[in-house]
């Protein structure tokens, strides 16, 4: 069946070689490549590039195809390398990707340089890094500079994805499993594959705080600067840019401000917002600054480069007010990017296509999450609140956001509804307008791209397709990376005893956590060394469809002895009787010495004295539930 479709990807090449969207003008025949792999990652941006990592240290071949020269997208390509969220859940590659950097610059506080984040770094350290990573895995392949043209498709399943370079190159890929991660969601529109975009209607949506009709208005865009201080004595002024209008730009800052009535930020303040190491400043500042509206989405190639130069005029406009009107002409462009300008290879892109996936996340799954089951199919994790940028585009309807908790990532929003072949990351997973405010930030998409790459290798190396993917196995291979897959953010993979049966306890629904916004941190607390009560056993053991053996009449604490006697009791050890009282010495050494034969007790291994009358602890009876029920097995 594999080489018929091959052979029918083959033929369908030539003769529809001419026929492209999305950046593709008719190609003359000219030199190309043909390969075959089995995981494709269109896009090498935040997402593509942990997905090409993960994928590859699952154990498949890979290839890798973007456009721009670097690897990182908004977090290095776009310029956006002051990180948001995730600080307390540096979950897997994000994790993994901070230290790195920590390990360049000396330490956390080297890069807490900026007011706006607590990991802030240079482009081009962020490029070299991901390089790094990249090269050290041999069955990673790489191709820069191509652009997706054309899906291959049999029936609803995507089989190969062409690209074409500048040079008019052609590319052609074959795979197993493609995942979409490119900026604005292209492979979606050239497969067909349904998508929202813009402004959700509440009828879709049902959220509140929706507007009740829709719009194809998407967040602002911002075509960063990396600006460098060359020293108090120095001018690098650049020519007024066209359309150079102050009144865009007023009082962006107390220094360039006339009205002394305004409470604004010194021009410094503003400044430290994106501090970078090494004297740098990213600029991607929203308040009459360098955001600008357009939208590119449906746009060829050609045509976004075109409209990206003006969203590069806003930039460069607001950069000669500030060295004009703020004083701030010893600041300039720094020489992070090889390009004719100086600025990033690509804008950043807040908002793209959204497809219509198999679980659509939208913000009432963010602010009630445990009145939804959706959390239980988690594969990736944030904390940053609902934050959207509309201030250039007065067509745009209005919002307002709830305060929401840190939240997880459902697996169904990254699998479309009936296609095939290929799996979604980056900003083009299943969430709503509003719900996107939250989950487009690197970390989350980092981590959205790793389960991505985590689930088209298991895909591969057993043969399903993604949507048949056992979520179990998906959710234990990303615990085993040290992936948080629920934000408890008190507790940590590198207790490698407790952390992965509270995730499996928390995921099967057996424990839950408590929730709480919290500024630009949100939070969410399993709190493991309180106590574990009686009715957090009983909802447990009913979650689990096991009889509660004896009747409780308080909700006290349970002691290590009595939780103990209650799994005894629950799988099939002798029930309470007068003879034998339920905390009779007898009964309660029978437990222990049961649970013991199992190797229920590992918690306490090693302890000189094991007190079976101390109240157990939630870490505790979340161990001992995983260990006895299997929940990742049995639910």
């Amino acid at each position: 069946m594999r080489g018929f479709l091959w052979l029918s990807f083959k033929f369908f090449f030539w003769l529809t070689l001419i026929s492209c969207s999305v950046g593709c003008n008719k190609l003359e025949p000219s030199p190309h490549q043909e390969f075959q792999t089995e995981v494709l990652v269109v896009g090498a941006g935040t997402s593509g590039v942990a997905a090409a990592l993960q994928a590859a240290r699952s154990g498949a071949q890979v290839i890798v195809v973007e456009e721009t020269p670097w690897l990182g997208g908004m977090l290095t390509s776009a310029g956006v390398s002051a990180t948001d969220g995730n600080h307390q859940l540096p979950s897997g590659i994000w994790g993994e990707f901070r230290e790195q950097l920590y390990e360049y610059y000396g330490g956390p506080d080297s890069v807490a340089t900026g007011w706006v984040s607590n990991t802030q770094f240079e482009p081009h350290v962020g490029n070299q890094i991901w390089n790094n990573l990249l090269d050290a895995q041999a069955s990673i392949k790489r191709f820069h500079g191509y652009i997706p043209i054309h899906v291959v498709k049999i029936e609803d399943t995507v089989i190969g994805v062409w690209f074409v370079n500048q040079s008019q190159d052609t590319l052609k890929v074959k795979a197993d499993i493609t995942i979409e991660a490119t900026e604005l969601g292209d492979v979606l529109a050239l497969a067909d594959i349904p998508f929202h975009f813009g402004q959700d209607a509440k009828s879709l949506t049902l959220e509140a705080p929706a507007p009740s009709l829709g719009t194809d208005h998407i967040q602002d865009l911002t075509y960063t600067m990396i600006l460098k201080d060359f020293g108090a004595e120095t001018s690098h002024s650049i020519q007024e840019p066209p359309g150079y209008d102050p009144q865009e730009f007023e009082c962006v800052c107390r220094e360039a401000c006339d009205d002394e009535e305004v409470t604004i930020l010194s021009c410094a303040q503003m400044l430290d917002y994106g501090k970078l190491p090494n004297n740098k400043y990213m600029i991607n500042w929203p308040n009459n600054g360098n955001d600008y509206y357009l939208n590119s989405v449906n746009m060829t190639w050609q045509e976004r480069q075109e409209v990206y130069n003006e969203a590069k005029l806003q930039s460069l406009r607001f950069l000669y007010h500030l060295q004009t009107l703020a004083g701030l002409s010893n600041l300039g462009i720094a020489e992070d990017y090889p390009t004719e300008d100086g600025l990033p290879f690509i804008p950043y892109h807040r908002e793209s296509r959204r497809v219509q996936g198999l679980e659509f996340l939208t913000i009432n799954h963010l602010v009630e999450p445990q009145f939804y089951d959706l959390y239980q199919s988690a594969v990736a994790v944030g904390d940053y609140p609902l934050d959207h940028h509309h201030g250039k585009n007065a067509l745009a309807a209005e919002e307002t956001f709830p305060a929401i908790p840190s939240f997880s990532i459902p697996y169904g929003c990254l699998i479309p509804q009936t296609t095939n072949g290929i799996i979604v990351g980056e900003k083009s997973i299943s969430v709503s307008h509003l719900a996107n405010g939250a989950t487009r930030l690197q970390p989350c998409v980092i981590l959205i791209g790793q389960a991505a790459g985590a689930a088209a290798a298991l895909s591969v190396l057993d043969q399903h397709q993604p949507r048949e993917l056992p979520l179990r196995t998906l959710q234990q291979h990303l615990l085993e990376q040290g992936c948080w897959l629920l934000p408890f953010l008190d507790t940590k993979p590198q207790d490698s005893l407790y952390f992965p049966a509270i995730q499996r306890v928390g995921l099967t629904g057996l424990m839950h956590g408590t929730g709480v916004p919290y500024k630009w941190a949100n939070q969410t607390w399993f709190y493991p060394d309180s106590a574990f009560f009686i009715s957090d056993l009983i909802k447990a053991l009913e979650t689990l469809n096991v009889d509660v053996i004896r009747e409780f009449e308080t909700d006290d604490v349970l002691t290590r002895s009595e939780m103990l006697q209650d799994l005894w009791h629950a799988v099939g050890g002798p029930s309470p009787n007068q003879s034998a009282p339920y905390l009779d010495t007898t009964a309660s050494d029978s437990a222990i010495n049961y649970c013991f034969q199992k190797g229920w007790l590992h918690p306490w291994t090693g302890m000189e004295y094991f007190n079976p009358q101390q109240p157990i602890t939630r870490k505790e009876a979340a161990y001992l539930l995983d260990q006895v029920f299997k929940p990742f097995h049995n639910l």
